[in-house]
């Protein structure tokens, strides 16, 4: 039997007996039924709206597992880098003219105009448009 369910068996019970309700200890009983029923419904108003919190918080944490999924998934190219650009980006290579180093950078590095060599530290400056590159390689 539920909460409302033996709310209501004592509500049933108190209007039995047919309590004469100038007395002050029937007064007293009533009102203490009349608020047990009160809470009652309350409890389960909270047990509804926790069911729909459930339900959109486990929405929640499966999004986030989708995403954690893609974020986080293993590098394609077989590298060991945790910092490896391949994630489906195009990726370009670009020879430092100070150590001979020919490194990676993706579309990002690019359009962010530069980097540094991760071999001798130089500052490498990018300076051309990324739609040019992709109509050149289209021809």
């Amino acid at each position: 039997m539920g909460i409302n369910e033996k709310a209501a068996y004592l509500k049933g019970l108190a209007d039995g007996l047919k309590l004469d309700a100038d007395k002050d200890v029937n007064k007293l009983l009533l009102a203490v039924v009349d608020t047990i029923s009160e809470m009652a419904e309350l409890v389960d108003e909270i047990d509804m709206d926790l069911a729909d919190f459930t339900d959109q918080l486990d929405a929640v944490d499966e999004s986030l597992a989708d995403l954690e999924e893609y974020v986080y998934e293993e590098c394609d190219c077989g590298c060991d880098d945790d910092d490896c650009c391949c994630g489906g980006e195009e990726l370009y290579e670009v020879v430092c003219p100070s150590c001979g180093e020919t490194i990676t950078v993706d579309d990002g590095i690019l359009e962010d105009g530069g980097c540094e060599c991760p071999a001798c530290g130089e500052s490498l400056e990018f300076d051309f448009d990324l739609d040019d590159i992709d109509e050149g390689e289209e021809e």
